[in-house]
């Protein structure tokens, strides 16, 4: 997926308000609107989970975008329940890596450990894991976007690792992390499954 096309795409399709004066500005508008779905529906289509990456570091501005789009994401009640952890420093990766085995960290140059903040919850029916899922998902597309590689590791509720991942992010109470996703410049270029199965579609009622 070429991210600069989906960017440009994406700021075309922002700018149709103002540029839709006269009917071939309307029709370059339209143009531009379906450039846009295709190129958001290719990197959702395209995204797949990537396990080795070069040593190429990931940009500080690129990450810190990147967890924008995870904070864009739709929560119960608008509660934004989330908290994020960005690590670049080689060492706490390793650490990382050394407490949950299926992480892929070693040759990762950044993850992100997606966490649930228990003093932002206001309801009594506990959305948080849905809520930092969501979260999650944007994370993985916008990283696709820009071109990266990322696989989303789960840390909660497994009571093997949670306490580990915990102690080496030095995570206060209340914090407890949902998954790491690892991710750095791909190093692997896997074909993206074929999920669709429309055995699994109900259409009004099952």
């Amino acid at each position: 997926m070429n991210h600069l096309k989906l960017i440009a795409s994406t700021l075309c399709f922002m700018g149709i308000i103002t540029s839709c004066n006269s009917k071939e500005a309307c029709c370059e508008a339209e143009n531009c609107t379906a450039n846009a779905t295709d190129a958001v529906i290719e990197n959702i289509m395209t995204r797949t989970s990537i396990r080795q990456f070069t040593d190429r570091p990931v940009a500080a501005d690129t990450l810190e975008q990147i967890v924008k789009a995870g904070m864009a994401a739709p929560s119960a009640v608008n509660a934004q329940p989330w908290a994020f952890v960005v690590v670049t420093e080689r060492s706490t990766l390793d650490s990382l890596d050394a407490v949950h085995h299926h992480a892929n960290l070693k040759t990762a140059t950044a993850a992100i450990i997606v966490c649930g903040d228990m003093a932002k919850t206001k309801t009594e029916m506990d959305y948080w894991v849905q809520d930092c899922s969501a979260a999650t998902e944007n994370i993985l597309l916008a990283a696709h976007a820009y071109g990266l590689g990322a696989v989303w590791c789960g840390v909660y509720p497994n009571p093997a690792v949670l306490p580990e991942v915990t102690r080496v992010l030095g995570l206060p109470e209340g914090i407890i992390p949902l998954n790491i996703i690892t991710m750095g410049h791909p190093a692997q270029s896997p074909a993206p499954k074929d999920k669709w199965n429309p055995d699994n579609v109900h259409y009004q009622k099952w």
